[in-house]
C-alpha cells in the first residue's frame, strides 16, 4: 500500500496530497507526530520532517522534491508547464510559499494556534499572532496582483504554484485567518481550486480540540 505520513494542516503535506490527488495516485494517510521521539519514523527521514511518501516500495521525502519526483514519474496531468519561463514562475511562486509565506504567515499563526497547543509548547506568543496577521495582507494583495493579469498564479494553466499556495491558505482557512473579502479575485481564484475533486480529502479534514469552522468546507464559501 502507497503511504503518506503527515499531519493534516501541514501546508508541505497539503502541497503534496494535492498533487497526488490530481494525478489519481492512492495512498493511505498516517498521521505522524513528528515531534515526539519515533525511531521508525526518523529511519524513514533522518531529518525528522514531514511529509514522507512511501511509494511502490520507495521512501520519498522533503515536499517540493516529492511534487518535482511526481511531474517526471507521472507527467499526466502536468503542473509544471513545459516553457523554461513559466516553470521557473512556477518554481519561483512554490519557493516564495514554502519559504517567505511560511515564514511571515504560516509559522506565526497556525503554528502560534494550533502547533503550540498540539505539541503542548505553551501559549501562542501575541507578538507572533499581530505579526502574522499583518503580513498575510500583504501577501494576499501580492496575489491579488497576479490575478489581475494572470487566469491562474504563475500563468494560463494551473499549476503547483497554485496547489503550493492553496496548501498554506487552506490550513489557514481551518483556523479562519484568512479574509476572503479582501479580494474577489483571490476569493474566486480559491473557489476554484476549492471545488476540484483533489480537494475533497483535504475539506474533509478533522483536528481534535480544533472544530471545523461551517465555512470551510463550502464551496460557496
Amino acid at each position: 500500500m502507497n503511504t503518506l505520513y503527515h499531519v493534516p494542516l501541514s501546508p508541505f503535506c497539503r502541497k503534496v496530497r494535492l498533487s497526488l490527488a490530481e494525478k489519481k495516485i492512492e495512498v493511505q494517510l498516517v498521521e505522524e507526530r513528528y515531534w515526539e521521539p519515533d525511531a521508525d519514523f526518523l529511519r524513514r527521514n533522518p531529518a525528522g520532517k514531514v511529509p514522507v511518501l512511501k511509494l511502490g516500495g520507495k521512501i520519498f521525502s522533503e515536499s517540493s522534491a516529492i511534487c518535482e519526483y511526481l511531474e517526471e514519474k507521472y507527467p499526466e496531468p502536468s503542473l509544471l508547464p513545459q516553457d523554461a519561463e513559466t516553470r521557473f514562475e512556477v518554481r519561483r511562486l512554490v519557493s516564495w510559499f514554502d519559504d517567505k509565506f511560511h515564514r511571515e504567515v504560516t509559522a506565526n499563526l497556525l503554528y502560534e494556534r494550533v502547533n503550540r497547543k498540539i505539541h503542548g509548547s505553551g501559549y501562542p506568543v501575541s507578538a507572533n499572532v499581530k505579526a502574522g496577521a499583518k503580513a498575510i495582507k500583504f501577501h494576499l494583495d501580492y496575489l491579488a496582483r497576479l490575478l489581475d493579469n494572470r487566469r491562474w498564479l504563475a500563468g494560463d494553466a494551473m499549476s503547483l504554484a497554485d496547489f503550493a499556495a492553496a496548501a498554506h491558505l487552506s490550513s489557514l482557512d481551518y483556523i479562519c485567518d484568512v479574509d476572503w473579502n479582501r479580494s474577489e479575485a483571490v476569493k474566486d481564484w480559491y473557489a476554484t481550486l476549492k471545488s476540484r475533486p483533489a480537494f475533497r480529502s483535504i475539506l474533509a479534514d478533522n483536528v481534535p480540540g480544533f472544530p471545523q469552522p461551517n465555512h470551510y468546507s463550502n464551496l460557496d464559501f
